[in-house]
């Protein structure tokens, strides 16, 4: 089977400024200080990025909720910053469409 990236331009600048946050300040801080460092690395490679942007969560055209996301990057993609040992299905859970 045949994988492809969508926005694969968009996601491989993404995944070298996570991988450069992480090579530079390593491990133990808060999330918020990876969103910060992430968030000035993705800026300097051009990017268009919101942070914490809200979206409505609908069922049977109601309302139900509200979703943040950290970040969303070019209107395409979004970034769920996790800040743990290993990601579990809780986590992927959060962005299941």
């Amino acid at each position: 089977m045949q994988f492809q990236k969508l926005y694969s331009d968009i996601t491989d600048t993404i995944i070298g400024c996570c991988f450069e946050v992480m090579n530079t300040l390593g491990t133990g801080f808060l999330e918020s200080v990876y969103k910060n460092a992430l968030v000035l690395s993705l800026k300097e490679k051009g990017l268009q990025l919101e942070i914490e942007k809200r979206f409505n969560v609908t069922y049977k055209n109601q309302k139900i909720g509200l979703f943040i996301a950290d970040l969303v990057i070019e209107k395409k993609v979004i970034i769920e910053l996790k800040c743990c040992e290993a990601l579990v299905s809780e986590h992927q859970a959060q962005l299941i469409i």
